[in-house]
């Protein structure tokens, strides 16, 4: 994903506010006392996912908290676990499961369910408390060369505490919320800022890459609308426009979990919650081979 087209492109202008930096570090705060509750309750051996049992998750999402202590510093702060910086620096979309994650993983031993969350929500507390008078548009280094900005990074990790939380509470059968709005958050502040930042080499692949203009717009009942450019392999961020080649209505949490292949996107369209329409719909679909999650 190259940068060449900021030089000729209008790129939109970020949507982070003051409003929606506090409601997003309330957001955080709010998911993690529950996620912290959830791993306390639930049987630590239970399988989460096909791979990770409820202990193996919740340490995975307490690794990418501590992480983030040193990223929120600078982007050449020490981090806190040895040769994790190299994956991050190589990480695609593609890569993260067989590269970065089984890192943290090996690096981030722990699988004491107290100590994982203590060690969890201590970062998180750091966290805020060192951006607390930061400005929350300051862009970190982050995956794959990628540029986000620190609310963005606030939002992603409300997001692992949400998509983490369902998979554990689904494993032991315990109810577990995934409000609209803390989603929209992670759609605006980090979807769109990193589109709007710079993707690095995040979503680089061996694909064909669709030749020509794909313009999309997203709009929601919780979010801005805003139109999202694939061209050739480049992406970036407009204002929504006459000519968009597809409009996608969406409801936040639900998209999050079409994204993150928790549930499958016909389920989101048959309830109502994905809708897709426009003058060249069919190009959803290259648009997100390319612009995809792990």
């Amino acid at each position: 994903m190259g940068t060449q087209y900021q030089a000729h492109r209008a790129i939109a202008a970020t949507r982070i506010t003051p409003d929606k930096w506090h409601a997003a570090r309330e957001a955080v705060k709010e998911v993690v006392n529950r996620f912290g509750t959830l791993v306390e309750l639930a049987d630590p051996q239970a399988m989460a996912t096909a791979e990770w049992t409820v202990m193996d998750t919740a340490a995975h999402v307490a690794s990418v908290a501590w992480l983030n202590t040193a990223a929120v510093v600078s982007d050449d702060t020490p981090l806190p676990m040895p040769g994790i910086r190299e994956h991050i620096a190589a990480a695609t979309v593609d890569t993260i499961h067989t590269g970065l994650n089984p890192a943290l993983l090996h690096a981030y031993t722990e699988r004491d369910p107290a100590m994982v969350v203590s060690k969890l929500r201590a970062s998180i507390d750091e966290i805020l408390r060192v951006t607390a008078t930061v400005d929350p548009t300051r862009t970190l280094s982050w995956l794959g060369g990628s540029r986000i900005p620190l609310a963005g990074l606030v939002a992603h990790l409300t997001n692992e505490l949400l998509l983490h939380g369902r998979d554990i509470a689904r494993a032991v059968d315990l109810p577990w919320r995934i409000p609209h709005e803390y989603a929209a958050q992670f759609f605006e502040l980090f979807l769109i800022e990193i589109a709007r930042n710079g993707a690095g080499h995040i979503l680089d692949d061996d694909r064909r890459v669709h030749q020509g203009r794909i313009a999309v717009e997203f709009r929601s009942a919780y979010t801005s609308p805003v139109t999202m450019v694939l061209d050739t392999g480049d992406v970036w961020i407009e204002e929504p426009s006459r000519d968009n080649d597809v409009r996608v209505y969406f409801k936040p949490a639900d998209l999050s979990l079409v994204l993150f292949h928790r549930i499958p996107r016909a389920k989101a369209a048959l309830s109502g919650a994905l809708r897709v329409w426009g003058r060249r719909p069919w190009l959803l679909a290259p648009f997100l081979r390319k612009v995809r999650l792990p």
